[in-house]
């Protein structure tokens, strides 16, 4: 009798070395950095490469910070994220595939406020490594856009010249580490 067993190896986020940022144009002139602080995830890879991975993220809405306590507020109002019936966003992952070296396909599911869309992002792995205390890591860039009016973050006013104050893009950057567990 032949069995093979398949390995996962589990990797989590070092939060320590990690960002999860946002931007979006304000007033159509300038744009608002936005970073959420506390957040989780895992993924679940069977090759060194990451191809076909599972990957799950949480974030929590309350952590969000753009550097303005007044805006902060704002945004986890119900005009928005509304932190206190929606308090995270979450990410599961539903396809991981290489497009050239290095450079990969992220399509999941993102939910914010209850609504789920599906999502596709670009991710560039840049490798592992073993830290000084014997830890392998593992560093990702991810970047895409979504439409915040696609997950009911719908408020906006308009301007005197007749533009909006905030885009409907959203562009995502996140800088990710993860450490095998």
């Amino acid at each position: 009798m032949n069995t093979t067993t398949e390995v996962k190896t589990i990797w989590g986020i070092d939060t320590a070395h990690s960002e999860i940022l946002f931007k979006v144009k304000h007033m159509m002139v300038s744009t608002v950095t936005g970073a959420f602080n506390e957040f989780e995830g895992k993924v679940e890879s069977e090759s060194d490469d990451f191809e076909g991975a599972n990957i799950w993220f949480s974030a929590n809405v309350e952590s969000i910070d753009t550097n303005n306590e007044q805006r902060d507020e704002h945004l986890k109002s119900d005009d928005f994220f509304n932190a206190e019936k929606y308090p995270k966003l979450v990410f599961q992952s539903k396809a991981f595939t290489r497009k050239s070296n290095g450079n990969y396909r992220l399509v999941g599911d993102l939910t914010i406020r209850d609504h789920t869309q599906e999502v596709e992002l670009d991710v560039e792995l840049f490798g592992t490594a073993v830290d000084p205390y014997g830890q392998t890591k593992a560093g990702f860039e991810i970047n895409g856009k979504v439409s915040r009016k696609d997950f009911g973050l719908k408020w906006n006013a308009v301007t005197e010249a007749g533009g909006v104050v905030v885009s409907d893009e959203v562009r995502l950057a996140l800088n990710v580490q993860l450490v095998k567990q």
